[in-house]
């Protein structure tokens, strides 16, 4: 149990000799992605493997009391989620991929005992076909600054003394003892950090206002409520690096004078529960968590909150209602939580990704972080990159970085040589961004100028085969279910533009029903509660605004020119490829398929449902849409 600065100092120094002596680290990823393509059992084998050689290793910096060179290591995500299961060994930093349990071995033979290389599992350039051997060097980290991914990727998630040996907790021990509550807040507000949830409120200004709230009970609240479709940018860094979380916690409560947090995650994530709850419990036995934290009369506790899944807890209100144990509903402000908030305290809510910045700024300066990013959008942000691009996986960039960069140079471009058409961003409350848009900059200000937002940093790419009627189906689907119904123009104006955005898919809208749809867009806009009412309609907006064409080609001429909406297709048999098998016309409920056996049948379209069981079912392509 530390006890001072001096004993934190004593361990820092003593965990990094320790780090300096291994010989070689196995960096085993075990962030979702990589654990779903089973990476634990390429973990497991590590160990196996290492054991059955007679190779001493240990799992944990300070578990094993021989100081054994070598070290088998879980850690956080790297982000190339396509590419996993991912090992990375140091300190070379030799990055390998898609590493499967029958890899291992000869891994543990060559590499580590043989110090050579297993090329066959290292990256190979996509143009020159040149084999890369770390990560720096692949193209979808190079243009990348990892701030609040720091860590993730570099350190085991489940170990203290890891994270303290690469210099975790050193921003709190600086502002404990060499700042006052003011001097933080002022360094976050020249860092210009904004929040990185969606709203993009200048971070430093919503801490003055708790700071000088009134109260003798604060809170800290961390929103890991993350629920944009294709997101994962808060889990991420919740399982891979939980303490760095914690610590940005530790910093904002003692820079508004809070000596309780809570921790609000979705319970669809249990590993980034588990990992949280296990970093709260030895942050609290190594002393860094609790009461009268190094001596320095500072105490604070954190208490993981279990969400329920439920979208509008995302919105800070909501959040808090959730927390006391009501419904998750919002309410109208002000007040504003930072002056009345968890049962009518101040309260400040930060995301994962804001608190995760904090350490960085505290050690390296506000004017550092500045260096990254715009003027008005500094810094760093974290993207999820979902969809038809290549490369999928967690980014994250400096703010200011143009679409086209991110799609292309990080990306890859789209798969199978698809053509770009279109990139939703900031999930059901972003907005559509369009080829017009490739070189826009992706800040909070450039991104709301025509329409979107960046939210909590979803981007779906999406090819010339989509529609975009379809999206924005999608995406008002999922906010209509998410509606928790406190107020009439989200309860039921989402509502009947599902209606409308399914008519245009299946066939039967007017042509004003369009003009209804936008103008009951802009109704839901003005007159919602709430940030998720108020945002419910972007996806709408943007791509009536882009893609009016496709909107009018699904109204006037019944037609879906991505091909995609079945209601609009008419299918039909080519004459030359049918054998008169009579597959088709067994599968259709509607008997609108006719011919003898072995000969050519056909369809009567009056009669045909669209419901494309024949195009299924027929074994020799000779049915078609058009």
């Amino acid at each position: 149990m530390l006890k001072s600065r001096d004993d934190f100092t004593q361990l820092r120094g003593d965990l990094q000799k320790e780090l300096a002596n291994e010989k070689m680290r196995v960096l085993v990823c075990a962030g979702t992605g990589c654990v779903a393509n089973g990476s634990l059992a390429v973990y497991d084998a590590f160990k196996r493997g290492v054991a059955e050689k007679g190779i001493p290793v240990k799992v944990k910096l300070r578990e094993e009391a021989g100081h054994e060179p070598y070290a088998i290591n879980i850690c956080g995500c790297h982000g190339f989620c396509q590419m996993g299961p991912l090992v990375r060994i140091e300190p070379s930093g030799v990055f390998y991929h898609h590493v499967k349990i029958d890899d291992v071995a000869e891994i543990i033979e060559r590499h580590l005992m043989d110090n050579q290389l297993v090329e066959r599992l290292l990256y190979r350039h996509a143009v020159t076909g040149e084999t890369l051997q770390t990560q720096d060097e692949i193209p979808f980290y190079q243009k990348q600054n990892r701030v609040a991914l720091d860590h993730c990727g570099r350190i085991n998630p489940d170990d203290v003394f890891d994270y303290i040996a690469h210099g975790g907790y050193q921003a709190v021990i600086r502002a404990l003892f060499d700042m006052t509550q003011e001097e933080i807040i002022d360094e976050v507000l020249d860092s210009g950090l904004r929040g990185r949830g969606g709203g993009g409120f200048p971070t430093g200004r919503k801490w003055q206002f708790a700071r000088v709230a009134e109260g003798s009970k604060k809170y800290i609240i961390c929103n890991g409520d993350e629920g944009d479709p294709g997101a994962f940018m808060d889990r991420s860094v919740m399982e891979g690096d939980p303490h760095r979380v914690l610590e940005g916690m530790m910093i904002a409560g003692y820079a508004i004078g809070a000596d309780e947090g809570y921790l609000y995650v979705r319970a669809e994530y249990p590993l980034a529960v588990k990992r949280l709850k296990e970093a709260v419990a030895e942050a609290e036995k190594t002393g860094l968590l609790g009461d009268n934290i190094l001596n320095t009369g500072f105490s604070f506790r954190v208490n993981i909150k279990e969400g329920a899944g439920a979208f509008v807890c995302g919105e800070e209100t909501a959040l808090i209602a959730s927390i006391e144990g009501e419904r998750g509903m919002p309410r109208p402000r002000p007040p504003f939580p930072a002056s009345k908030g968890l049962w009518n305290c101040p309260t400040i809510i930060n995301n994962v990704e804001t608190l995760a910045n904090l350490p960085s700024i505290l050690i390296k300066g506000g004017k550092w972080f500045r260096g990254f990013g715009t003027e008005g959008s500094p810094g760093t942000k974290t993207f999820a990159l979902a969809g038809q691009v290549a490369h999928t996986g967690l980014v994250e960039i400096p703010m200011g970085m143009t679409l086209r960069e991110v799609v292309f140079d990080i990306g890859g471009g789209l798969r199978d040589g698809k053509e770009f058409k279109a990139v939703q961003i900031g999930g059901p409350s972003g907005g559509c961004l369009t080829e017009e848009h490739l070189d826009l900059p992706l800040d909070y200000d450039s991104v709301k100028k025509v329409g979107a937002m960046i939210g909590s940093g979803g981007l779906v790419v999406m090819g010339k085969d989509t529609c975009m009627v379809e999206v924005a189906k999608f995406f008002m689907g999922f906010v209509q279910n998410e509606s928790c119904g406190k107020c009439v123009p989200c309860r039921e104006g989402t509502k009947r533009m599902l209606e409308l955005l399914t008519g245009i898919t299946e066939g039967r809208a007017r042509e004003d029903d369009l003009y209804l749809l936008e103008e009951l867009a802009y109704a839901v806009q003005d007159g919602s509660l709430c940030g998720l009412g108020k945002t419910a309609p972007n996806p709408v907006l943007t791509t009536l605004k882009y893609f009016r064409h496709e909107y009018d080609a699904h109204v006037k001429d019944k037609n879906c020119p991505a091909g995609v909406c079945s209601a609009l297709k008419d299918y039909y048999i080519e004459a030359e490829k049918c054998k008169g098998c009579g597959l088709c016309s067994k599968v259709c409920p509607a008997g609108a398929i006719t011919g003898a056996k072995k000969e050519v049948h056909s369809i009567d379209l009056e009669k045909c449902l669209k419901c494309g069981a024949c195009l299924e079912k027929c074994k020799l392509e000779a049915i078609y849409t058009a």
